[in-house]
């Protein structure tokens, strides 16, 4: 199983650790186990998964970003003004 770079990171603002840059499905489920509870609904289920299935190989990088990005923004962890896809 190897990582799968995004084409462009992520940043997130986390409430325990501040700001974080996510650059790859890896780093995503890494990041996505510390996200509250509240945030762990449907988006963050699919993108998870989309991540997971990147690193399988079963999806694309972008795929598993674009998941990613909705999750976050969903969550209220997007920094504000960074590009989706």
């Amino acid at each position: 199983m190897n990582d799968v770079p995004f084409s462009e990171p992520i940043t997130l603002k986390l409430q325990s650790a501040g700001e974080r840059k996510v650059a790859s499905s890896w780093e995503a489920i890494e990041c996505m186990q510390q996200w509250p509870d509240r945030a762990r609904g449907r988006s963050w289920r699919a993108a998870y998964r989309a991540c997971r299935d990147a690193l399988d190989g079963w999806r694309t990088a972008h795929e598993a970003r674009t998941a990613f990005v909705k999750a976050a923004r969903t969550a209220g962890l997007l920094v504000t003004g960074h590009k989706s896809t």
